[in-house]
């Protein structure tokens, strides 16, 4: 396990932040430190077609060590950190044998990952974890991911007994801003299909997420002298105060689970004479979430003509952006990828977690560009910020799933299809060219 660890740890010590006010990709030049130093170690590993595009997009392939056509499968992760908290100077505690009890993440500051407040933890008793040391965020989200795939590919190239086809990898910047999808090249990767390897506890399985969309609203105002406001004072900040309560009740991130939507508010900041409102929506059904948009649309039409006499013009500026959109549409009509996925699990004595994300990941975008690409658990838990851990044996899991699918996927025989899906039973190998 030593060896995932000291992997581990050279990834999350160099700061990949991204941005999401930056206009280029990847959003922030930090971001290729990392990216350069993943290149050059899957060239050093064994890996074949090694690139790296001016965006900081990385693919290799591993090329398949069997004689029948097997299709081609996809690993992917992305190496940048959430902006939410700071990813920098990250410097990682390893807790072996953990007995149960309070973590002191920082002793100056008081800062303790408890089970009394974190269940999960209790989960991993008597296993290696590695934490915060309580003044960042750690990156398990998701550099544990990046580290699986490459152990896991590192492990086939070393052990050619173990018998898979053709493997593509892939690793993407600017994930946690929604754009880790926006240039991934899907024709390139040359996959049939994908797994993101960017879910949280040990088991998840994931092919349902979130419709989701960014709001940016603009309020405007009328500044006056306060002791003279009397009738011609705007202020911003209440009018955008009056907005958020106008949202329905009970329906925050912290007041909602499974397939609850929610609207939740971001960032706020202004004056008397302007304030801009950051908010998401999120709703796994289509329908709902559209209902959401609509609402906020109302609600501006609304403050708009409560003001249109006493301001003249707009008071409230909306836009809303559609980030991505729930990949059950499209994973359903090849549901053995994710059978395929849940069978790996099974036979590593895993219990299959198949929820819904809530969240989004690049397998979102990619898709509905062409790649089903199914998201499987990293291991990590409370990503984005400075309560994060992941236990190094689920990492060890994951990698061992990643193998076994690699494994199914060269023995399946994947012509034979009962009540739409693939027969997952095994199959005999059939002679033929490899597919390229």
């Amino acid at each position: 396990m030593q060896h995932i660890i000291d992997r581990f740890i050279s990834y999350v010590t160099i700061d990949t932040e991204s941005d999401p006010n930056s206009e280029t990709t990847p959003s922030t030049k930090k971001q290729f430190d990392l990216a350069n130093k993943l290149v050059e170690e899957l060239k050093t590993i064994g890996l074949k077609e090694v690139t790296i595009d001016k965006h900081g997009y990385i693919m290799a392939t591993l090329p398949s060590n069997v004689d029948h056509e097997v299709p081609t499968i996809g690993f992917i992760s992305h190496f940048d950190t959430t902006p939410d908290f700071t990813g920098k100077d990250v410097k990682p505690q390893i807790i072996p044998n953990y007995d149960g009890g309070d973590i002191v993440l920082n002793k100056e500051q008081n800062i303790i990952l408890s089970p009394n407040y974190f269940k999960d933890l209790l989960l991993y008793k008597g296993q290696t974890l590695i934490t915060t040391n309580g003044l960042t965020l750690l990156g398990a989200d998701d550099k544990a991911g990046i580290t699986e795939i490459v152990t896991a590919m590192e492990y086939l190239i070393n052990n050619p007994h173990i018998k898979h086809g053709k493997i593509r990898v892939g690793f993407t910047p600017d994930e946690e801003i929604g754009r880790g999808a926006d240039l991934f090249d899907v024709e390139k990767f040359g996959a049939d299909w994908a797994y993101t390897m960017d879910g949280s506890q040990i088991g998840e399985l994931e092919y349902e997420n979130f419709n989701a969309a960014g709001v940016k609203i603009t309020f405007k105002g009328k500044s006056v002298h306060p002791g003279y406001a009397k009738g011609k004072m705007i202020n911003s900040m209440l009018i955008a105060n009056d907005f958020i309560n106008e949202l329905p009740k009970g329906e925050t991130p912290q007041e909602t689970k499974d397939y609850e939507g929610f609207f939740h508010v971001t960032g706020i900041s202004g004056s008397i004479e302007e304030t801009k409102l950051d908010l998401i929506i999120r709703d796994h059904d289509m329908k709902k979430f559209k209902k959401r948009k609509e609402l906020i649309e109302q609600i501006t039409k609304k403050f708009n003509k409560k003001f249109a006499k006493q301001f003249g013009e707009d008071i409230v500026i909306t836009t809303i952006k559609d980030q991505y959109y729930n990949m059950k549409e499209k994973v359903e009509p090849v549901m053995f990828i994710v059978d395929l996925a849940e069978k790996a699990m099974k036979s590593l004595d895993i219990k299959p977690l198949i929820k819904p994300i809530r969240g989004g990941t690049d397998g979102c975008r990619l898709s509905y560009m062409g790649l089903p690409c199914p998201n499987i658990f990293a291991g990590g838990h409370n990503f984005h910020g400075k309560y994060e851990y992941v236990p190094v044996e689920s990492m060890q899991k994951a990698i061992d799933v990643i193998i076994k699918i690699a494994e199914l996927t060269a023995t399946t025989d994947f012509s034979i299809k009962t009540r739409g899906k693939v027969e997952l039973s095994g199959a005999k190998e059939k002679k033929g060219k490899k597919k390229k």
